[in-house]
């Protein structure tokens, strides 16, 4: 990447994932100041002339979320006064996907509400990873490059070669992807109905598939408070599972009693990307982490070159 039009910055939610980044891509990241002042707002400098140039800003959106996004619309607008050519918000873990529809009356719609602070903060594309739902891509007037870490998890399952493998999807809004996962490792396909009372918690009711003696794949989105994993683990022990339970997701948020839920549960594995950083008080026994460093350095070199997003995922 010798091409100087192209500068990679990130902030300060993951500056880990960040570094590993700019050196899969071959270069230095760009120089940028990011602190606070002492009532708490947030400031951010471009150290360098970015004039006509191609912009990136990494930053996902951790367990500080408004913290994460507010910095990411100081250093998108810091850029577009600067006169940045183009301006890539790269956001591995993108914040109030969640709140993608009105599921109760007089409720907002968060997501849509955060693609337009982006785009109004001069954001020309957004590239994030395994948003919660397809739709919010429709939110935004600007590109938006849905990657996913699928390959990832699939290639590290299909490592280990498990026999009698079935992939499971914790809800049916998550059955789409676990049917190609199962494609992928060549396993079987079943589906837990869920559901869900308020935020956090989730009933499951049925158990769709023959899961006797299989071993377990339970595949999702995201783990939060981990309580829809570890019921779901608990109706597939009903249905005659006994075997190993493997859990596999791309955004490892571990929050309130995550960590002490999944070691109760007693999981043989639970995998996830770094698309988030998992601070080692929040590491146990039986945890992997990949990385996502490649898949999102190579996501931002076709897009500077131009080339195909799609022919990543093949």
């Amino acid at each position: 990447m010798a091409n100087s039009e192209l500068r990679v910055f990130y902030g300060t939610s993951h500056p880990e994932l960040g570094e590993k980044i700019t050196k899969f891509l071959g270069i230095k990241a760009g120089d940028i100041k990011v602190s606070r002042f002492a009532g708490g707002e947030i400031y951010a400098r471009i150290k360098e002339n970015i004039r006509g140039s191609s912009c990136v800003i990494i930053q996902t959106c951790t367990e500080n979320v408004n913290s994460d996004l507010m910095e990411l619309f100081i250093i998108i607008d810091a850029m577009k006064r600067a006169s940045a050519r183009s301006i890539a918000a790269v956001i591995p873990h993108f914040g109030y996907a969640r709140q993608d529809r009105k599921a109760a009356s007089r409720e907002p719609i968060s997501a849509r509400l955060v693609a337009n602070l982006l785009e109004t903060a001069g954001a020309d594309r957004i590239v994030a990873m395994d948003l919660h739902s397809d739709q919010i891509q429709g939110f935004f007037n600007i590109p938006v490059d849905t990657l996913t870490s699928l390959p990832l998890l699939a290639n590290y399952i299909k490592e280990k070669n498990l026999k009698d493998l079935i992939v499971v999807a914790p809800d049916t809004g998550r059955a789409k992807v676990a049917k190609k996962l199962a494609d992928r490792i060549g396993a079987q396909l079943a589906i837990l109905h869920k559901v869900r009372g308020a935020h956090h918690e989730s009933e499951v009711t049925h158990v769709v598939g023959e899961v006797k003696g299989k071993t377990v794949v339970i595949t999702d989105d995201m783990i939060d408070t981990a309580g829809t994993i570890t019921n779901g683990v608990d109706a597939l022990r009903a249905e005659g599972c006994n075997k190993d339970v493997y859990v596999v997701a791309t955004h490892g948020i571990f929050s309130g009693p995550a960590i002490e839920r999944m070691t109760k549960a007693n999981f043989t594995e639970v995998v996830v990307t770094d698309s988030v950083p998992i601070p080692k008080a929040k590491q146990f026994k039986g945890l992997k982490i990949l990385s996502s460093a490649e898949l999102l350095g190579e996501a931002i070199r076709r897009n500077y070159e131009n080339k195909s997003i799609t022919s990543l995922f093949d």
